[in-house]
């Protein structure tokens, strides 16, 4: 059984037919799903839908791209939500859209880092084009407490050696089933199996051989395929270390 460590299901694109999504991905053998937080504003979907399916279990957080709307109220918010979420997420830094202030990203992200640190909670981040700043942050962050999981990771495998070493595990997604999947293949490579996790994130990175349709999180398994070729093991293999990683990170029921 897979654990989908990423998944939007509070997309409109999935929600119109979240029953329909959930049985094929039970039929493919994806059997848990968290669903990260972008906005204040999505948080009250996202809790509803996870108090209404032992399956699905919420993650609210502010997006770096939702970052010029945070404040410590919305901080505040997140604090009296976290007890009922297994992660705060998706938070981060995203230096690939500008219009938002690096510096607001990297306030709002250093805020829900130490918020996270201070719970006792594991973080979801999300990072594009912004690997230097990203280190640097978790160095300031007390890093023997911070627990948590680099979102479809893009880095080199040296960035994600050291993303390890701060107690971060490496999400896995689409990307690594693509044609022009190197990169991702050999931080998949030279990652420990432990330290990997899988990841839908559905409704966008199709993997191949689903390329132009919506993704969803039946298809995570075509992203655990190459990972059991490429650590040449079975697939029966990725779907135990991964969840067992998952349930230990999430604390999952």
């Amino acid at each position: 059984m897979f654990v989908d460590t990423h998944c939007h299901l509070d997309a409109p694109l999935l929600t119109e037919r979240l029953p329909t999504i959930l049985t094929r991905a039970n039929d493919a053998g994806v059997t848990r799903f968290i669903i990260p937080g972008i906005a204040p504003e999505g948080w009250r979907r996202i809790m509803t839908l996870a108090a209404g399916d032992h399956q699905i279990f919420a993650a609210p957080g502010v997006h770096p791209l939702a970052a010029a709307d945070f404040n410590m109220e919305v901080l505040e918010q997140l604090e009296q939500l976290a007890g009922h979420a297994v992660a705060i997420g998706e938070i981060g830094l995203d230096y690939a859209h500008p219009p938002v202030p690096r510096e607001l990203q990297r306030r709002a992200f250093r805020a829900q880092l130490n918020l996270a640190v201070r719970l006792e909670v594991p973080v979801i981040i999300h990072c594009r084009r912004a690997f230097a700043d990203l280190l640097t942050i978790l160095q300031e962050v007390q890093v023997r407490h911070l627990r948590g999981v680099m979102h479809a990771f893009s880095g080199s495998p040296e960035i994600a050696a050291e993303c390890v070493k701060r107690g971060l595990h490496i999400g896995v997604a689409g990307a690594v089933t693509f044609a022009n999947a190197i990169r991702p293949l050999e931080v998949v490579r030279r990652t420990p199996l432990e330290k990997l996790l899988l990841e839908s994130d559905a409704p966008d990175l199709t993997p191949t051989p689903h390329r132009g349709a919506t993704n969803e999180p039946a298809f995570l398994v075509e992203t655990a395929k190459i990972i059991a070729a490429v650590k040449g093991v079975t697939l029966d293999q990725i779907a135990a270390e991964t969840t067992s990683g998952a349930e230990r990170l999430f604390r999952l029921r």
